[in-house]
Order: structure tokens, then C-alpha cells, then sequence
């Protein structure tokens, strides 16, 4: 299943998205971690020294293998420069699954060994100096999209994704790609007013909604957040003396966390399976050509000289199924 942990600036998504990773590495799941914010901080909230970090590969940086590999031998993508970050996925195309191995984690992924087990974590990059004033973070960000359009996943496997702060997400249609979105929120002003935003947004594309109340410190707090919020709100996280060590570079073994916030993670993990057995793939697939056409349309077409439309395979519904079809893996 696809999660996203959004949230505005400094609200703790990352400390969060984090938290969870390590939750369900510690209860065997098999896990993709993409840092997708342009404030790459989820290697370190993972356990990465400095060194480690910088050297994590950057996604957009293989942009072109992403594109080559993902194209296969789809008849309708002429050429892997014609394929945008919306392009949606076609018979011949070459598919994604969380547990293989194949040459887009290869380039992109590094194997990150937790407490308890293993996680695959993948990094857009961070803006370098050539991008300063002559590019967007979003063209970043378009290779995620592009994996998270190809990926089948299923009920025991997890892609996590720490997003942009904000409302940045609405910048394509990678806010639908989730089977949960936990908006991480203080018991502020402002950090409701950052769920109202999303909601308003998502309202008319069924995203699935919940927002994790977070640097609750009392009763209050949470009464807050549930008056403002109202049933969208799962659950509340408070102080956690193990992040305070973690974060000062000491962290101690995963299984001393509170009890009380490893039931919160708990709740997150029940939450994002509920939403996972409701997937309607057929939605799923309809959702990604729309906003494909819209960028088509937008830009792409333009961009690329070529008609964006056509690489729209009208019969193609991605689905669990293919996890398992050759067809749709040519080699």
C-alpha cells in the first residue's frame, strides 16, 4: 500500500513518517522509504550519518534510466523523452514491485538496516547550485510519480512517502497516488489551517484523509484538534523522550519507544490497511490519465512535440494481478 505524511513546515512529518517506517520494519513488513521533500531529512530521522546521506543517489538524477526502463516495449511511448512524469503506464510497459530487484532501485535505492529489519530508501535529491533560479522541485519529484504510476503493491507491502510541506503536493497528481494521507498537525491555527487547505483540495478526488495530531501536550490539545478536525483526526502523539535521544544522534533500540506512541503507530498501520482494502484500481488508473491529459495539455505537449494523449492505453487497468503477469514485464 501507498502512504503519504504531509503536513506544513516544521509540524514533525518526517520525525513521524520515520516512526512509522521503523513500526512496520519491526513488524516484517517489506518497505520502500521515498524522502520526497525538498528538505531531505529522512535519512537522518532513519539513522544515516551525514556521509551516509550525501551519499544516497538522487532519484531525478536518473530521471533517464527511470524513464528508459519503465517504457519497455509500450507501443504507444515512441521514445523515453517523450514520456513525462504523469505518463501512465501501458501493455508492454515494464511495472514495479516493492520486493524485486531491477535496475531503477539498483540506481536509486540503498538498503537501510534498521533494529529490527531492513528498509529500500529512495531520495529525489536535494536543489544543487545548477538548479538554483533555472529549476523546480517538482521536476524532482516528477520521478517519484513516475514510480509510484508503474508500482503494483500489495496488502503486506508498504511505499512511504515523506512529501513536500504544504499544499505543494496539489502541484501534480501525486496526491492521489496514496491509499492514505496522514496530515500531520500541531494544536495550532496554523496547523489546521494546512488541513483545511488539503481537504478542500482533495475533496473532489476521494483521497483518503486522516490527520495524526502531533506535539500534543494535554487534554486540551487534543480536544482542540478533534473540535477543528473532527473525525479525520486518528490519533494524538506527545512528547517522546526516545525521539529527543534519537534526534540528538543517541538513539536507543526501537522497542524502548512509549508505549503509548507505539500504539499511535499501530493506529496509523490499522488506518492505512483499512483504506488499502478499499482500493478501487480501476479509479486508480482513471485518476492517472486525467491528470496526464491535463499536463499533456498544459505543457507536455509543447514541451515534448509530441502528442502526449496518445501514450493513454485505453484498455490498460493497473491491479494486483499484474504482480505476477509476464505480459506486462518484457524482459
Amino acid at each position: 500500500m501507498k502512504i503519504a505524511f504531509v503536513g506544513k513546515g516544521g509540524s514533525g512529518k518526517t520525525t513521524l513518517s520515520s516512526l512509522f517506517i521503523r513500526h512496520l520494519a519491526a513488524n516484517e513488513a517489506h518497505v520502500i522509504a521515498v524522502d520526497a521533500d525538498i528538505n531531505q531529512h529522512l535519512p537522518a530521522a532513519l539513522g544515516l550519518d551525514d556521509a551516509q546521506a550525501a551519499a544516497l543517489p538522487a532519484m531525478g538524477a536518473h530521471l533517464p534510466l527511470i524513464k528508459d526502463y519503465l517504457r519497455g516495449s509500450n507501443p504507444r511511448i515512441t521514445s523515453s523523452e517523450t514520456m513525462i512524469k504523469t505518463t501512465p503506464p501501458g501493455e508492454g510497459s515494464r511495472l514495479l514491485r516493492v520486493r524485486e530487484d531491477n535496475p531503477v532501485f539498483a540506481a536509486c535505492a540503498r538498503t537501510v538496516r534498521l533494529d529490527d529489519g531492513t528498509v529500500r530508501l529512495m531520495a529525489t535529491g536535494p536543489f544543487t547550485e545548477s538548479d538554483l533560479g533555472v529549476a523546480c522541485y517538482h521536476s524532482k519529484v516528477g520521478a517519484v510519480e513516475l514510480c509510484l504510476n508503474h508500482l503494483v503493491d500489495g496488502p503486506d507491502e508498504y511505499v512511504v512517502v515523506d512529501m513536500t510541506a504544504g499544499s505543494d503536493s496539489f502541484a501534480s497528481g501525486m496526491f492521489t497516488r496514496f491509499d492514505m494521507t496522514f496530515l500531520v498537525a500541531e494544536p495550532t491555527r496554523k496547523g489546521i489551517s494546512v488541513y483545511r487547505q488539503y481537504k478542500e483540495y482533495a475533496r473532489d478526488f476521494g483521497v483518503a484523509l486522516k490527520v495524526v495530531g502531533n506535539k500534543v501536550q494535554n487534554k486540551d490539545d487534543l480536544d482542540f484538534l478533534r473540535t477543528e478536525v473532527g473525525d479525520d483526526l486518528l490519533v494524538g502523539v506527545g512528547h517522546s523522550d526516545w525521539v529527543r535521544t534519537m534526534e540528538k544522534g543517541r538513539p536507543a533500540p526501537f522497542d524502548r519507544l512509549e508505549a503509548d506512541n507505539r500504539m499511535a503507530l499501530q493506529a496509523l498501520q490499522d488506518a492505512a490497511e483499512d483504506s488499502y482494502e478499499q482500493r478501487d484500481w480501476e479509479r486508480y488508473t482513471r485518476q492517472m490519465v486525467h491528470f496526464h491529459l491535463k499536463n499533456a495539455e498544459s505543457w507536455g505537449n509543447e514541451r515534448t512535440g509530441a502528442d502526449l494523449a496518445a501514450q493513454v492505453d485505453p484498455a490498460f487497468v493497473l491491479n494486483e494481478q499484474l504482480a505476477g503477469a509476464s505480459a506486462a514485464q518484457p524482459a
